[in-house]
């Protein structure tokens, strides 16, 4: 029954119909949240862009201590799968309060509030993803079971990113419109909660002993992660693949309005429906040849497609360009967008295993909760740099208040923040994918290392092997399989 559904496509969509809100929450922030508090309530953009920063430091702290207090459960649905139960309540809720309008308050009190939203937004996603993001490999131990499940969830990944990228634009006709956000807001908390709630009727979870560790030590237990080489390069590739596209999406609405001044008429929901559709596309094309090659395959074809098309947005970023070949450039560049979230999450479900390997203990949860506070990290980063560099090259909000047109270098300005940037995390993210040390076989290795130690195979590691285990790890072979690799830094 076990084996029958880890090969069952409804158990791979029910996993994955979560990742609609891990991946259209942040799209719907970071395409609009910004715009929202500069054109609608008229707020600075620098100011506006440390929020989502100051919800990250929030996120240091919740992060960790979510994922040991997930390890530490023990609950009849599964630990697991009780918090992304909870979390599908609250993620509904705080991610309404964060769109709620009080552009009638002084500019401390509004920014007071929003602070206090978005951290109560952040520790929502918290309770949800961090958990789903530890899931995977409590429901399925092979390295290519997993990579299906993976490649299912990205799908639905960019499905939500389709719909959280259109919906907006066809219901915010005026961006200066504060209850246009707040319906839209409406409709995408009753999206979440119901995806959210699918994914823990439609899942499961083997059961194991709570890890005992004492609460106190969450934030030391919870970065002696990152001792793990394969995992702090999982990490580089994480922070720069996904900012990458936060650049795209957090600068979108700029480039569009300010830029080719080309937001109304229905050009910006047709130019976001192109990108986000070629998001979909890739995921798919992209998870069926994963399987055939590697986990970081697509990052290594994908990417630089994607740098090619980028550049060549330089040549028409003005008012009037042909808007056809700006969709078609969107479309590669939205195929190449499509390569990084593939590889990322196929990648995340085997980095607790090379963890267990160094510590002997499985902590999926708190691994989770560490990639989850990046995550959000680099959303935060690219948000407040794109609010400081907007007011760096001149951004005016009350010309936008007033929907009139930024200044001429400013426009020029928005092009290079929105070509450049992209670029050269892209550029990093392939260096980091070429030196990453983990394909299938490597994986099988360390597997089949942790089989040694549990006593479960009598086998003998052959000097490949403890090669393969020192490299993945940046363990050396008689170093490995401690308990206080986990608790000291």
């Amino acid at each position: 029954m076990g084996k029958n559904r880890e090969n069952s496509f409804l158990a791979k969509c029910s996993y994955g119909f979560a990742d609609i809100y891990g991946g259209g929450a942040f799209v719907v922030i970071s395409t609009f949240f910004t715009v929202f508090l500069t054109k609608a309530l008229g707020m600075s953009p620098a100011l506006a862009g440390t929020i989502p920063l100051i919800g990250k430091v929030w996120d240091a702290i919740t992060d960790p201590i979510m994922g040991n207090i997930v390890d530490r459960t023990s609950s009849r649905f599964g630990a697991k799968r009780f918090y992304i139960l909870l979390g599908s309540i609250i993620s509904a809720i705080t991610f309404l309060l964060l769109w709620t309008s009080v552009g009638g308050q002084s500019t401390g009190g509004q920014y007071a509030f929003y602070v206090l939203m978005y951290m109560l937004f952040s520790t929502g996603f918290t309770i949800v993803m961090v958990p789903y993001n530890g899931l995977l490999p409590d429901m399925v131990d092979d390295y290519v079971k997993r990579g299906s499940f993976s490649g299912i969830r990205t799908v639905f990944s960019s499905l939500g990113a389709i719909i959280a990228g259109l919906v907006p634009t066809i219901i915010i006709k005026d961006n200066t419109n504060a209850s246009q956000y707040f319906l839209v807001a409406v409709i995408f908390s009753i999206i979440f909660f119901v995806v959210i709630l699918l994914t823990f009727l439609g899942t499961w979870e083997r059961e194991k002993e709570p890890v005992n560790v004492p609460l106190k030590k969450s934030l030391v237990q919870s970065f002696t992660v990152y001792k793990s080489f394969s995992f702090k390069l999982f990490i580089c590739i994480f922070l720069a693949g996904q900012g990458a596209a936060d650049f795209v999406t957090g600068l979108a609405v700029y480039y569009v309005d300010d830029v080719l001044n080309a937001y109304s008429g229905g050009r910006f929901t047709i130019m976001m429906g192109v990108l986000l559709l070629a998001q979909f596309s890739g995921t798919i094309i992209f998870s069926i040849v994963m399987p055939r090659t590697s986990k970081k395959f697509p990052i290594l074809v994908g990417f630089p497609v994607r740098i090619l098309a980028t550049i060549a947005l330089l040549f028409f970023s003005y008012e009037g360009a042909p808007f056809t070949i700006i969709l078609v450039l969107s479309f590669i560049i939205g195929l190449g967008m499509a390569a990084s979230s593939v590889s990322i999450y196929a990648i995340l479900s085997d980095m607790a295993d090379v963890d267990e390997l160094i510590t002997s203990i499985s902590r999926p949860g708190i691994v989770s909760g560490m990639a989850t506070f990046i995550r959000k990290i680099a959303t935060g980063l690219s948000s407040t740099i794109i609010g400081l560099l907007l007011m760096m090259i001149g951004y005016d909000e009350t010309l936008a208040s007033e929907k009139l047109r930024q200044a001429a270098s400013t426009q020029a300005g928005i092009t290079q923040l929105y070509v450049w940037a992209p670029i050269i995390l892209m550029v990093l993210t392939i260096i980091f994918a070429i030196i990453f040390p983990m394909n299938k076989r490597e994986f099988d290795i360390v597997k089949k290392e942790i089989a040694r130690r549990k006593g479960e195979d009598s086998s003998k590691a052959t000097d490949e092997e403890i090669k393969v285990c020192e490299k993945v790890t940046g363990f050396k072979y008689n170093e490995l399989w401690k308990k206080e690799n986990a608790v000291k830094l």
